[in-house]
């Protein structure tokens, strides 16, 4: 199969041909049709987490099974999937609980192995991580679902509790950022994009939002945020995230801070005398898809919305090369195989 490749941290990636993967008893192999480009595959790249050398990166995307597992129920070579950037294992104490989205024995594409910046990837553990696709959503759109427009509909609906009439402070205008733009708007809540890049904040304009340069504006024009979440993955983004809450806030972190970008300075203080809340949010799992899907399918929300470009695989390595430059454009970039 043709698939991205690195050999070494910071080395440009090439197009390579690799070997097929083989498909575990308890899995499938997917057939890629679209996959998505995120700062967490750049992270990766750059050494801010470690990962298996060589490497492909990728993990969020979409396709039609090619291999189904001896152990596999249920599914069959031709369906249409995706499935969250969380490979659950499905038996340990936090699967049973329902919390796959943080498995004490996870795996994870383009991260602890091989990724879907190929014609191929692998599912393992399939009957706890395949979400099968509607056949009105593009595989393109799909895409989006694995890590971030998934990561920020729980970012929004589950753990920041969002409600009609509240205020949504979003810091970070990507692919991340603009989803929860959207979801939030969906929800009938005021909401703010904050970014210093004209073309994120024009993008989030488009969705109905308020934009502002920097936090201390958005705050301003939402006298203080019932919601924060944090989509860039700065220090200093996060302090002015949590510093734009109101009282009884809920600070939601779902960009990566890496190094010491993880260790903000936050004032505590006012966690306690304003009851403030800090919580993140670690994607989705397959089970809790259906209910986002459902909106979906229903027309308040739309992934497609999100994306800023679509390129192909041959693409691929310069543009996650060139996410250490400024962006030159808005969204989420997926690649279509």
């Amino acid at each position: 199969m043709r698939a991205v490749v690195y050999q070494r941290i910071r080395e440009r990636p090439q197009i390579a041909e690799l070997p097929e993967p083989p498909c575990p008893n308890d899995g499938v192999v997917v057939a890629v049709r679209a996959t998505g480009l995120c700062r967490s595959d750049w992270h990766a790249w750059m050494g801010h987490e470690p990962v298996p050398l060589p490497h492909v990166p990728g993990h969020e995307f979409a396709g039609v099974i090619d291999q189904v597992g001896i152990d596999v129920d249920g599914w069959s070579v031709g369906d249409r999937v995706t499935t969250p950037f969380v490979y659950a294992c499905g038996t340990c104490a936090q699967c049973r609980a329902g919390d796959h989205q943080i498995c004490d024995r996870q795996e994870q594409p383009g991260f602890t192995r091989w990724g879907s910046f190929a014609e191929r990837v692998v599912v393992t553990h399939a009957q706890t991580n395949l979400v099968r696709l509607p056949d009105a959503l593009g595989f393109a759109e799909a895409a989006s679902l694995g890590c971030r427009f998934a990561t920020a509909y729980r970012a929004v609906v589950v753990q920041g509790r969002l409600a009609a009439e509240e205020t949504l402070l979003v810091s970070g205008c990507g692919g991340l950022g603009l989803a929860a733009i959207q979801i939030g708007i969906s929800l009938g809540a005021k909401v703010v994009g904050v970014d210093p890049f004209p073309a994120a904040r024009a993008a989030a304009e488009q969705l109905g939002a308020q934009t502002a340069s920097n936090a201390a504006e958005g705050r301003a024009l939402v006298g203080g945020a019932h919601v924060a979440v944090e989509a860039y993955g700065s220090a200093e983004s996060a302090e002015a995230a949590y510093a734009s809450l109101h009282k009884r806030g809920r600070h939601i972190q779902v960009g990566l801070l890496a190094g010491a970008a993880a260790f903000p300075r936050l004032n505590l203080g006012r966690a306690i005398t304003e009851e403030l809340e800090i919580r993140g949010s670690h994607g989705m799992a397959a089970h809790e898809y259906p209910a986002m899907l459902a909106r979906i399918a229903a027309g308040d929300l739309d992934p497609g919305m999100s994306i800023g470009g679509r390129i192909g695989l041959d693409e691929l390595p310069a543009a996650l090369a060139g996410m250490s430059a400024a962006p030159t454009h808005a969204g989420f970039l997926v690649a279509e195989l």
